[in-house]
């Protein structure tokens, strides 16, 4: 039976040097787990943002057309933290693409 070994201290990572990848802001601790390609294809980071926002935006409308919903403040604060996440998310990698077409613009 293999032993289990706990894992190695935390190390910060240290940024590349081209920024290629970028930490999304949604990370939930100081140690970031999730990153965007920030030299991926603008269709590619595109269609992220696009997909994250739209889930949320989907949600929401359906949402509004119900009747009255009744519920504890602290469901609402759980589901306003399962919308924030991903526009969050998306809002990180239009950023990206907002950043890559002005350098596109400028001729860098």
């Amino acid at each position: 039976m293999k032993s289990i070994h706990p894992d190695p201290p935390y190390e910060k990572p240290i940024p590349h040097p081209d920024n290629r990848f970028m930490a999304l802001t949604s990370n939930c601790s100081e140690m970031p787990t999730l990153f965007v390609d920030t030299h991926a294809p603008l269709d590619v980071l595109t269609d992220a943002a696009n997909y994250r926002i739209r889930a949320v935006t989907q949600v929401l409308e359906n949402l509004s057309m119900r009747g009255s919903i009744e519920c504890e403040s602290f469901i609402l604060s759980d589901f306003a933290l399962l919308c924030a996440i991903p526009l969050r998310d998306g809002c990180d990698v239009l950023d990206v693409v907002g950043r890559r077409l002005r350098g596109l613009s400028s001729g860098v």
